[in-house]
């Protein structure tokens, strides 16, 4: 395949007894192996016989070997497994230490593009897999965006675990929407009038002036969110065949000078440059403002202590509204993505020497990867963990054998994939959330550089972003002026921008 292509629960009885049934399928006891992704039918000798895997725990004490979970997955794969635990806080460390070492898992769990990863990488430690994941049912199911902004620059060296892609939205009081007969904001235009009103027309009808429309802490995510929205790229963008800093753009500087526009107007909280994110909420909470410019999940928290406050047991009733991506003036929609992956699993050409050896652990990381695989490893024990209703839906159980497995948890394993349960979702604001998310997804920017590993940003990175983010919040602050944010600019590119711009294209090209 061409790089970076694009492609599109058992019972713990019945687990064991799939279990008993490969294992007797072999070849004077052994299990046969599936080299051609199709699921085990071809009737090879195995291989490898146990499968390695190093994986961090959040638990204080890693799972023990062979528990109950595990068991279950062995079973279903037809796989015996040892799996190392490292906790989380150490994991960096040990996988580092691990990879110099000769005794290599077959598949590891690469937190981060990080150093220790990146140089080993470099070095031929993993497995390029971008020709093989076409091969397999499950594994061909990647997200082309997502497996590219995972990838080190093009090159693929493991199989992303994959997490929620949109995430961003403003976040709306709805009292003070019905207060004063607004509707919930779709455009930057709707949501600027939305904030003058919220400033000036007594959204809580207390008879003061003592309100504004957005509140923005000393995280300033949310202006990298509005840049977005206006239409400049996410970081970095490709315009006009040439890899571009955002903020170098039109759309940019618009967005810019609508929020050095709204802080002028008095529409935004005075205290923006000292407003802890630790009080975002309770600032809306307890009235000062009625916007935020963040996260679905941060609407959910604003939205419980309303609820808690009034202690409603509707589920029908929410206290905010949520926009999901706001529309650009021109009407265009362009949405703010996360990188939708934590981390990947890599394959060690040290522990996995061959293809044929390739093939049996991809064939394994394919059935988890298919939708009773993920439920497995994300759920646990249909039966034990949870239970289906009648329409499909997860319900937890919470029962002492649920208890006794829960810090076994072996979502760190799992990939991407589709089928996997979900709860039912109670409640207008659970189920509008949902489906902003999948709506919004059309129109995710992504970040062109993702998968770009540059040198002059691993030493000089931190220095440039710094100076762009103070010349930013000094600028909308009214502290220096256009000439002075023009010296911030040139500055960026005197201090290693135009030599990162250099590599970026470089290494743009290369990868396409």
């Amino acid at each position: 395949m061409d790089s970076l292509r694009k492609r599109g629960v058992y019972s713990l009885a019945g687990l064991f007894l799939l279990f008993v049934l490969v294992a007797c399928g072999g070849n004077d006891g052994t299990a046969t192996n599936d080299s051609s992704g199709e699921g085990g039918e071809s009737g090879e000798t195995t291989l490898i016989n146990e499968i390695t895997i190093m994986a961090p725990t959040f638990e204080t004490t890693a799972p023990p070997a062979d528990n109950e979970w595990e068991q279950a997955v062995e079973a279903f794969t037809g796989r015996q497994l040892t799996i190392n635990w490292v906790p989380n806080v150490s994991y960096e460390d040990r996988m580092n230490v691990t990879l110099a070492s000769t005794d290599i898992p077959h598949v590891m769990v690469i937190q981060g593009k990080t150093p220790g990863f990146l140089n080993s990488a470099e070095a031929g430690a993993f497995w390029e897999l971008s020709d093989y994941l076409d091969d397999y049912e499950y594994l061909s199911q990647y997200n082309e965006d997502i497996l590219r902004n995972a990838s080190v620059n093009g090159n693929v060296y493991g199989l992303y675990r994959g997490r929620d892609i949109m995430r961003s939205t403003a976040i709306v009081r709805k009292d003070w929407l019905d207060n004063l007969g607004l509707d919930v904001p779709e455009t930057i235009d709707d949501l600027y009038e939305v904030l003058q009103a919220f400033t000036h027309d007594d959204p809580d009808g207390n008879g003061a002036d003592d309100t504004v429309g957005l509140i923005i802490p000393t995280w300033y995510g949310s202006l990298d969110t509005l840049s977005i929205w206006f239409g400049a790229p996410n970081v970095w963008g490709y315009e006009n065949g040439e890899v571009v800093p955002a903020f170098t753009t039109d759309a940019y500087k618009a967005s810019l000078e609508f929020v050095k526009k709204i802080v002028d107007e008095g529409l935004v909280n005075p205290d923006f440059t000292t407003l802890s994110p630790d009080d975002w909420n309770n600032a809306m909470f307890n009235g000062q403002g009625g916007v935020i410019i963040d996260t679905y999940s941060r609407a959910m928290q604003i939205n419980n202590l309303f609820v808690d406050e009034t202690g409603s047991t509707d589920p029908e009733e929410h206290f905010v509204e949520i926009t999901g991506t706001i529309r650009s003036s021109d009407g265009e929609e362009y949405g703010q993505p996360t990188d939708g992956y934590s981390g990947f699993l890599a394959i060690s050409k040290t522990s996995v020497q061959t293809e044929e050896e390739l093939h049996e652990v991809l064939a394994f990381l394919d059935q988890l990867s298919s939708a009773d695989g993920l439920n497995l490893l994300n759920h646990g024990i249909e039966g034990v963990n949870y239970e289906l209703d009648d329409e499909g839906y997860l319900i937890p159980l919470e029962t002492p054998e649920a208890a006794a497995l829960k810090p076994y948890e072996m979502g760190q394993i799992s990939t991407y994939g589709e089928g996997m349960h979900t709860m039912r979702q109670d409640g207008a604001l659970p189920q509008k959330r949902y489906q902003l998310m999948e709506d919004n997804e059309a129109h995710a920017v992504y970040n062109a550089a993702a998968p770009l590993v540059s040198e002059v940003y691993t030493t000089r990175g931190t220095q440039l972003d710094d100076i762009i983010a103070d010349a930013r919040i000094q600028y909308v602050a009214g502290h220096i002026d256009e000439a002075g944010w023009d010296s911030a600019i040139d500055l960026w590119y005197s201090s290693g921008g135009q030599e990162l711009i250099d590599e970026l294209n470089e290494l743009y090209t290369e990868m396409n």
